[in-house]
């Protein structure tokens, strides 16, 4: 009698070979596919993007934090973190906010959805707005070498966790109808930028209304004047954002925008 031959093990099911570099293709489809696939079945149609740094505390955590301060760096710290909570407080009001409009617009296509990162400070806030509100929203963690992400207010059948980061910023930007841009650090600035890019070069085509929150942040922070003046930007690439200090001003800009350019065109377009 001859020998039964081994089991033999799937390509599809053989864990070192997709971890292989050879399999690299396929795990970049997968971080494409996966999400489409739970997009699809929770017909979300398309999103408003909030950016902004995980390391805005909010004012409760804030004022936790000043009443705590023991030294004059304690203190310095803490005072800076409760008045950067404004934005904490104002990307929660502006997520509910326009989390009830959405909600209102469609009760079988979820339209202009809440995406943020889905990490603390900003992201956070956001997510944290939009549950506030009942509806949906969207985190899109990345891993990191630190424990910084996750947050208790994404949506668990949203909740998507990247290994690539160009297949997270591919999630943000397609699906995106509308950003907005809270102050942030490198991952915040390299997100807006490439989001200016793909606008100003016109390699995506759907209108993007883009709001920079925080106007002595911003201006502080990236100097757009500048930029024009020696001739690195054109004068008029400067208005590819509209700059704001108020939650009110940024919900009927976004909302107008909204109802003008991108109501009547459900689902992610390039």
């Amino acid at each position: 009698m001859s020998k039964r031959r081994s089991a033999q093990t799937k390509a599809y099911e053989d864990t070192g070979f997709l971890n292989s570099k050879d399999a690299r293709a396929l795990r970049i489809l997968a971080e494409y596919l996966e999400p489409k696939s739970r997009f699809d079945l929770n017909r979300v149609d398309d999103t408003i993007v909030f950016m902004g740094s995980a390391r805005i505390k909010s004012r409760e955590t804030a004022e936790g934090m000043v009443r705590k301060a023991k030294s004059p760096k304690d203190s310095e710290r803490a005072e800076m973190a409760l008045a950067m909570s404004v934005y904490y407080e104002a990307a929660r009001e502006l997520a509910r906010r326009l989390t009830l409009w959405s909600k209102a617009l469609d009760d079988k296509e979820r339209r202009f959805v809440v995406c943020t990162g889905g990490g603390p400070g900003i992201m956070e806030a956001a997510n944290r707005g939009a549950a506030e509100a009942k509806g949906l929203n969207v985190g899109l963690t990345i891993s990191l070498p630190v424990e910084e992400f996750d947050n208790p207010y994404v949506t668990r059948e949203l909740s998507f966790h990247f290994h690539y980061f160009f297949m997270r910023k591919f999630w943000f930007a397609y699906l995106a109808k509308a950003v907005i841009v809270f102050p942030g650090g490198f991952g915040t600035l390299d997100e807006l930028f490439e989001l200016l890019t793909l606008v100003q070069t016109r390699k995506m085509s759907k209108p993007m209304p883009i709001v920079l929150f925080g106007t002595e942040y911003w201006r502080e922070v990236i100097d757009f004047d500048a930029l024009a003046r020696h001739g690195t930007i054109n004068p008029e690439d400067i208005e590819l954002v509209h700059r704001t200090d108020s939650v009110d001003d940024a919900y009927e800009w976004i909302v107008t925008q909204l109802a003008e350019k991108a109501l009547g065109r459900p689902g992610a377009t390039l």
